[in-house]
């Protein structure tokens, strides 16, 4: 009997860095998609990268992933987000060549030795004795795996929504996996909830008229998503053509008139859509109704790739009939005769709450299934692919019979948005920012993988070309910094001097150049050190805090610790904590209803546990 030793269930963004992690551990890989030509479908807007989410991109690629990478290849316009703001924030976002990047990733995961794709819906589970032993599917066959990784984003139980009208499908042109929530509930006795997120309508190039809007062009970019070099992957299809402008426009009285007419039409409004949508990408009738203040509303057309003429109406999603979404698109400045190729819809799908895995993204109740994606009630390509990528090195970990890993919340947004998870209660489509992160500072997109490189190599991510790569570049870093920290000038040390450049590596050194003739304006170290000079007392500051909380977080508080049995306790903190089974007493402090006193209850406990 062919077992495999990790079958990944979807091929989105999370199913493709799930697969290839669990590859690059050696772990022999089944990818399970409904339709192998749209594997990492851009199913809504083409970019990649943006606020918190163009740093979890550079998180991936220093953990050896590859959303950046086919990124770069098939970029059509990038932009550093937060250009204004101090560099803690810089986000870059790229937008892509929808076509290119779904055939990068194709062809990558095609080229990967140990990665066998097959086409067919994961229905139920292989059970023996209580443990998941792999997946059949809508044939009979008995796909046996020693891990199983979900990555199904809107697919399970999947239903568009036009209007009044509603249709099954795990996108436009997609059916649904139908069987797999019944499986889930049933055979694993997991809870399941329902989310709801949405799509803006698609244009024709030859209908807008542009002198009508502004133009956004693209920046030159001095760097871009990767930090590798660009030789790597040769392979990859690449957009032909770069630096495509953007558009800016913005809706009118007219717009708003016309949904407020239209809202009984609404199926969200109406009571037809039960999911609970994301806060904070809304459909536009939700801005409507949420914020009657703003006269107006800035959308961006975005060109859908380099060989296409489709554009993506951004900051339009809705779930408004066609015909009622034809006057508002007409309503709109330089698309009074737009031709909408394809409406906008919104979509509802079953997931399971993720009160019901662990840091490690593995169920509680099942030791070798992990769940990655919007089944983990998340949104966006990024947040997808980081979960992705971190299910598929601990599945392929599981089925080697070693301990799942994860990275801290103190190391990287990816750390961030799983500890989110896993301790607040999820009842919309979880979003990452940069506010969610206690630790910004040192969470940088520039600095990923100064944090993670190390973490990725020692638990195989990290192949040893890259891993050479990135030792070189952070020596050459930690050279000049140590330099810029122990040489001074007027009695001050050269870092705090160079806080006058304001991170501009081209402007004058103020102090004689002689001093630091290690200096180079080109070279990557050269940014990386007045970023560190311009957030210096801060950043020690930052890294007395993460010592001081690493106490909380390595007190492990044993899963049959007994809440009950703890007097004293608020009655809101031990039912959470009973749901939540925090793993640390750090987790434990980040539920939302339980106090610093309850805190110090649990610590007390724990302390006289180690005493007997």
């Amino acid at each position: 009997m062919d077992i495999y030793d990790v079958i990944v269930v979807g091929a989105g963004h999370a199913g493709c860095e799930a697969a290839m992690a669990a590859a690059r551990l050696g772990a022999k890989t089944a990818m399970l998609t409904l339709n192998p030509d749209h594997i990492a479908q851009m199913s809504c807007n083409p970019a990649i990268g943006g606020i918190a989410k163009g740093q979890v991109v550079r998180e991936i690629d220093a953990l050896g992933g590859f959303q950046g990478i086919v990124t770069e290849a098939a970029a059509i316009q990038f932009r550093m987000l937060n250009r204004t703001k101090g560099p803690a924030v810089w986000s870059p976002r790229a937008q892509c060549d929808k076509s290119a990047y779904q055939r990068g990733w194709k062809l990558l995961l095609e080229q990967t030795p140990g990665i066998d794709i097959l086409q067919c819906e994961a229905t139920a589970f292989l059970m023996e004795d209580g443990e998941i032993k792999g997946v059949t599917n809508q044939f009979d066959d008995k796909i046996y795996g020693r891990s199983v990784v979900l990555t199904t984003g809107t697919f399970l139980c999947g239903k568009l929504h036009y209007g009044m009208k509603n249709f099954p499908g795990g996108r436009a042109g997609d059916f649904p996996a139908a069987h797999l929530s019944d499986a889930l509930r049933n055979q694993l006795g997991l809870t399941l909830g329902r989310l709801k997120t949405g799509t803006p309508p698609r244009i024709l190039k030859k209908s807008i008229d542009f002198a009508s809007l502004q133009q956004q062009d693209s920046e030159i970019a001095s760097e871009e998503f990767s930090f590798w070099s660009k030789d790597l992957h040769p392979e990859l299809p690449r957009a032909v053509r770069r630096n495509l402008p953007c558009h800016m426009l913005y809706t009118t009285d007219e717009t708003a008139k016309i949904v407020h007419e239209n809202l009984h039409l609404s199926p969200m409004y109406s009571g037809i859509i039960r999911g609970i949508g994301t806060r904070y990408c809304p459909s536009f009738e939700d801005k409507i109704v949420r914020f009657p203040q703003h006269p107006r509303h800035l959308l961006f057309l975005e060109p859908e790739g380099a060989e296409t003429d489709e554009y993506y109406l951004n900051g339009f999603s809705s779930s408004l009939p066609v015909e009622v979404q034809k006057k508002m698109v007409h309503s709109l400045p330089g698309l009074e005769n737009a031709v909408i190729s394809r409406y906008a819809y919104a979509i509802e799908y079953d997931y399971i709450p993720p009160s019901q895995m662990e840091k490690t993204l593995r169920n509680k109740r099942y030791h070798n299934l992990f769940t990655a994606g919007q089944i983990n009630g998340t949104s966006g390509y990024e947040e997808a692919a980081a979960q992705g990528l971190i299910a598929g090195l601990n599945a392929a970990r599981c089925a080697a019979g070693k301990e799942p890993v994860f990275p801290g919340r103190d190391s990287s947004y990816i750390g961030v948005m799983i500890d989110d998870l896993t301790t607040k209660e999820i009842v919309e489509p979880y979003r990452l920012f940069t506010s969610r992160a206690e630790y910004r500072l040192t969470l940088r997109q520039d600095n990923a993988d100064v944090r993670l490189c190390e973490f990725a190599w020692q638990n195989g991510l990290l192949p040893e070309e890259k891993y050479q790569q990135f030792k070189e570049r952070n020596d050459e870093f930690q050279t000049l910094l140590t330099a810029c920290r122990e040489r001074r000038y007027r009695g001050k040390p050269l870092l705090t001097t160079m806080k006058l450049m304001k991170e501009d590596v081209h402007a004058e050194l103020p102090f004689p150049a002689e001093l630091l003739p290690e200096w180079d304006p080109s070279k990557r170290a050269a940014q990386e050190v007045l970023i560190e000079a311009c957030y210096d007392g801060y950043l020690q500051r930052e890294e007395k805090e993460i010592s001081r909380r690493e106490n909380l977080e390595n007190m492990v508080i044993p899963q049959d610790f007994d809440y009950n049995a703890l007097p004293g306790l608020c009655n809101e903190a031990r039912q959470k904590l009973l749901k939540q089974r925090p793993v640390t007493l750090g987790q434990a402090s980040r539920i939302d209803g339980v106090t610093p006193i309850d805190v110090a209850l649990i610590q007390v406990a724990l302390k006289r546990s180690e005493r007997k």
